[in-house]
């Protein structure tokens, strides 16, 4: 069952002040971290809308939140003020997910930059200190090692800078890789010989196998897939009828659309004939656009 909440009387007291431009800018200009602060412009404090806040994240949120411009005249800070009357261990990830949501929000509008949000907690609580860490990285198992993790470049695996040499050591995610770099060349006969070596390993299960052969006959290279299927299904006789039943289905998929693109150019020209010959007879253009279906730019590339 949903939770439901109502504002209390803290809320609705610190909203009512914390909402006024005079207030915030003092608020502001009182509390923030002097190194913070000179980067703020208070002269352009603007309030946000609650709409910033997601939904499911409105209940537990004051909705205090103010844009203001930086001292360089240029870009975007925002401040999220979260007012609290009792302490709450994972305040510091829920005032992430706060900001995270402005971030979102300003890109939203054709920004391309992220803004920076400051997250601001206002406390009354009846335990004095707060109790409970307010940098969300204290909030880890392993603090130190979330430290690591998130305040450098997340891990990237760029297949396209790995040598295939390097990708054939991969063991059961080697197949994968190697299709993935290569799919876009032309000739995937280049890499056949190591297909045929990673197939011969029998590393992967035969639906990421299928996966993999579809993979290939649909985004690769279609006559040049044909021709890696056959060579693979000479090395490897296992897997001969899966590879041709698949080359079979592709090959009979590009008959079909051949036939239907042809289709529809013989009606289009058929249109376009008799387009021609009604107006030729005085028939109004509006007229033979309604009967053919042809659009008035289709009649002008035909020179009608």
């Amino acid at each position: 069952m949903e939770k439901v909440t109502t504002a209390t009387p803290h809320d609705a007291v610190f909203k009512q002040f914390l909402c006024h431009p005079e207030t915030a800018q003092d608020f502001l200009d009182i509390h923030l971290p002097p190194a913070l602060r000179q980067q703020c412009d208070l002269r352009t404090l603007r309030l946000e809308p609650a709409s910033f806040v997601k939904k499911d994240l409105r209940a537990y949120h004051s909705d205090v939140i103010w844009s203001v411009n930086t001292c360089a005249g240029k870009g975007y800070i925002y401040v999220v003020i979260e007012h609290q009357s009792s302490p709450d261990a994972l305040m510091a990830f829920r005032l992430m997910r706060y900001a995270m949501d402005v971030m979102q929000r300003h890109l939203d509008k054709g920004n391309k930059k992220l803004p920076l949000v400051i997250p601001m907690l206002f406390y009354h609580g009846i335990e004095s200190p707060y109790p409970w860490p307010l940098c969300w990285l204290d909030e880890f198992a392993d603090p130190a090692l979330a430290r690591q993790l998130y305040s450098t470049s997340f891990p990237l695996v760029d297949i396209t800078f790995i040598a295939d040499a390097q990708i054939m050591q991969h063991r059961r995610v080697a197949l994968l890789e190697l299709v993935q770099k290569h799919i876009r060349q032309r000739d995937l006969m280049m890499i056949v010989e190591q297909l045929v070596s990673l197939l011969a390993m029998g590393y992967n299960t035969d639906t990421q196998r299928e996966t993999l052969f579809n993979y290939l006959a649909r985004c690769g290279d279609a006559p040049n897939c044909n021709s890696v299927f056959r060579h693979i299904a000479r090395r490897l006789p296992q897997h001969k009828e899966e590879l041709m039943t698949l080359a079979e289905r592709w090959h009979e998929a590009g008959r079909n659309d051949g036939r239907r693109e042809g289709r529809q150019e013989g009606r289009q020209e058929e249109a376009l004939r008799i387009a021609r010959t009604m107006l030729e007879n005085g028939i109004e253009r509006e007229a033979v656009l309604k009967i053919t279906g042809l659009s008035r730019e289709e009649l002008l590339a035909h020179g009608i």
